[in-house]
């Protein structure tokens, strides 16, 4: 069993920044993909970032260049850096871990509680 605890939302303006971190504990594998997803107010949940234990990264194109997504591997934490924020990204962003089994042919997703994250313009 895996659980994620996030911390690090909050409010702040347009142009600002803030940083998302997520503390996993339990059984965590070199074989989990970690990463952020948001949603917004009647909107799907979309994802953010994610990070494979090698540091390979995955932006969504409305966040390329503006947030850093990064995993200390020794510590099962993920962290999102997030800067020149806009409107537009406000959302209660979740903590994932997400694993596949190949061999099994099962995958698991584990989510945080959420975090709200507040851009004013």
């Amino acid at each position: 069993q895996v659980q994620l605890v996030e911390s690090g939302g909050g409010l702040v303006q347009a142009g600002g920044s803030l940083r998302l971190s997520c503390a996993a504990s339990g059984s965590i594998f070199s074989i989990d993909v970690m990463g952020w997803y948001r949603q917004a107010p009647g909107k799907q949940r979309e994802l953010v970032a994610a990070v494979t234990s090698g540091g390979s990264t995955n932006y969504a194109d409305s966040v390329k260049g503006r947030f850093t997504i990064s995993r200390d591997n020794a510590k099962s934490t993920v962290n999102l850096q997030m800067n020149s924020l806009k409107p537009e990204d406000t959302a209660v962003y979740y903590c994932n871990l997400h694993r596949e089994l190949p061999m099994a042919r099962v995958e698991y997703d584990y989510w945080g509680q959420g975090t709200q994250v507040t851009v004013s313009s």
